[in-house]
């Protein structure tokens, strides 16, 4: 079960790198009155969410810039950036590092107990892979928030 998830999130993670080195950088800072963020701010959500709760699961040593927690954490917003937010490639060399940190990981570290339980908001995590499994999800969900935004940017241009 453990090595599935790592398929999976490999699999995921690679698809959605291809997805956003397809996307021009001229609609990464473009919000629609829909969303509350950009593709930009996104794909470096994914980045930072990924490698912290990597990070509070299982061996994962892949380092970002200390900068994104504050560009891309949960509650930030882009139009309240002080700094110039990383280019589109210096995001995809993340991304696509962190997809060889993720082929690094050992199934047998998911099986693993965590230090010690986290609950975020109602869901409560125990093992490394309830919250890898996790982390993959919600980059996931972000991808999808990812292609939507594209759709309505696109859509908008037309």
């Amino acid at each position: 079960m453990s090595q599935n998830i790592l398929n999976t999130g490999k699999l995921v993670h690679n698809m959605a790198l291809q997805q956003i080195q397809a996307i021009p950088e001229e609609l990464f800072d473009i919000q629609p009155p829909q969303f509350n963020n950009t593709i930009r701010w996104h794909v470096g959500h994914v980045i930072s969410s990924l490698n912290y709760f990597l990070s509070l699961a299982v061996p994962f040593n892949f380092e970002i810039p200390e900068s994104y927690g504050g560009l891309f954490g949960t509650g930030t917003r882009p139009s309240e950036w002080t700094t110039t937010p990383p280019t589109k490639e210096e995001l995809v060399k993340y991304f696509s590092g962190q997809l060889e940190s993720l082929a690094g990981i050992s199934p047998s570290a998911l099986e693993e107990q965590l230090k010690a339980p986290i609950d975020l908001g109602k869901m409560h995590f125990e093992t490394a892979g309830e919250l890898v499994n996790f982390a993959l999800i919600h980059e996931a969900m972000h991808i999808g928030n990812i292609s939507s935004m594209l759709k309505v940017i696109q859509h908008n241009q037309a």
